[in-house]
């Protein structure tokens, strides 16, 4: 069994636990929750074990019962366990008292949101940093600490590296084995997700090759903010009539609510200094892997720039389209760590797009542009010069992510770092 990868999740779970009675780790299945939160268990209660679900079920109450802390693993195949729990915390608010981890958000939800008495601590796949690629010398938080930090640092990964990791996936379970076990470990992954998890979240899927046709699309539209109309017109092409948005729209709901599908919100500031921002979603699944799975692409398919289909109009290539996913989900989870939120930016027309917005404290942000380059000219950064000119000193920083091999400031004060030398 492969050691135990500490993970940026464990620092917020340091801070947050000896102060918080219960913590909830969510996130898509296989990232790694279970492994996390037993390592700090006392008690562990296994809902995905059938036995232990049905004792559960006869009697909820033994879950709050036992050494804490106590792990409720996958809360979401009982449902009331969370209403448990809230009203355990409620009579005793001693910290460090329940860990759950879920791998769903369940259709019918807790009677109460467990506001102020359960936290949730989202988990994500792992990102570079995480599996010791590269090795960090940029700091997320330092840059949103608006003290523009000097920026320095080498990295041996290349652009093939990159697209190796993307296809190796961040699913711990995964990152260790061969090229094909792992592809069949995927295509089992996503068939599980059509049909079974859809049925467990009480969505019963009545034409199972429509549903992976969808995620197929949704997987060509990664990083772009294609309407959910082309989205659904790539997924029916050549399959005579397209179903009813009635039949569509619950496909991404019931994706969202499993973590597999992370959109990233638009930017949309208050008081808005930018006129005519567009508010669409730029589209990304928990998983790159995920989507060159769905897409039947591996590293040398990425590389070559070949065409997948179903075809979704996009700039540049698949592999920047990947490159950029890889980028989010790093981006994200140093975010969270920093408690910072992520958007994206981008004019109606289209005329102006900031890749990544991240936003801290006092509504400041930092502005990111992923590039699939190792160099950087000026016409790369236009962006970023125009975002400084229209929030001023609301800009925190300006960086621009790349495939190169050093990181340094340009002239201008806009830093550029390879993806393998960022970290938390």
């Amino acid at each position: 069994m492969s050691a135990y990868l500490r993970r940026v999740v464990d620092s917020e779970l340091d801070e947050l636990m000896p102060s918080l009675p219960a913590i909830a780790i969510e996130g898509a299945k296989g990232v790694g929750k279970t492994a996390t939160a037993v390592r700090r268990a006392a008690t562990i209660h296994r809902l995905d074990d059938p036995g232990q679900l049905a004792v559960a079920e006869a009697d909820p109450a033994r879950l709050v019962a036992g050494v804490p802390p106590i792990l409720i693993d996958e809360w979401q195949r009982l449902p009331a366990v969370w209403d448990f729990v809230r009203r355990a915390v409620d009579e005793d608010r001693a910290p460090g008292r329940f860990l759950l981890t879920g791998s769903a958000t369940p259709l019918d939800a807790p009677t109460h949101s467990g506001a102020g008495r359960i936290v949730t601590v989202r988990m994500r796949p792992l990102t570079l940093a995480e599996c010791g690629v590269g090795g960090p010398t940029v700091s997320l938080r330092g840059l949103l600490s608006g003290e523009r930090p000097a920026i320095s640092g080498t990295t041996d990964v290349t652009l093939a590296d990159y697209a190796e990791e993307i296809v190796r996936s961040g699913f711990p379970g995964l990152r260790d084995l061969g090229d094909r076990p792992r592809r069949a470990q995927l295509d089992g992954y996503l068939s599980r997700i059509v049909e079974h998890d859809f049925v467990e979240m009480g969505r019963r899927v009545r034409n199972p090759a429509a549903l992976r046709r969808w995620m197929t699309a949704y997987a060509a539209a990664t990083s772009t903010t294609a309407s959910y109309e082309t989205i659904r017109d790539a997924a029916t092409s050549g399959y005579g009539e397209k179903p009813a948005k009635t039949t569509t729209t619950p496909y991404n709901d019931i994706l969202q609510r499993l973590w597999i599908v992370e959109p990233v919100p638009a930017w949309l500031p208050t008081p808005n200094r930018i006129h005519r921002l567009g508010s669409p979603p730029k589209h990304q699944l928990a998983d790159p892997a995920l989507a060159a799975r769905l897409l039947g692409i591996g590293v040398d398919g990425l590389l070559a720039g070949r065409n997948v289909e179903p075809a979704i109009r996009r700039e540049g290539t698949l592999l920047g389209a990947f490159f950029e996913s890889l980028a989010t989900l790093a981006v994200r989870t140093y975010a969270q760590a920093a408690e910072a939120s992520v958007y994206h930016l981008r004019t109606r027309g289209g005329e102006r797009e900031v890749d990544l917005i991240v936003e801290g404290e006092s509504l400041r942000v930092l502005g990111i542009e992923v590039k699939l380059a190792g160099a950087i000219a000026d016409a790369d950064v236009r962006h970023l010069r125009w975002l400084s000119e229209r929030i001023g000193a609301a800009l925190l920083d300006a960086l621009v992510i790349t495939t190169g091999r050093e990181a340094y400031r340009r002239a201008d004060g806009i830093a550029v770092v390879p993806l393998a030398l960022l970290g938390p």
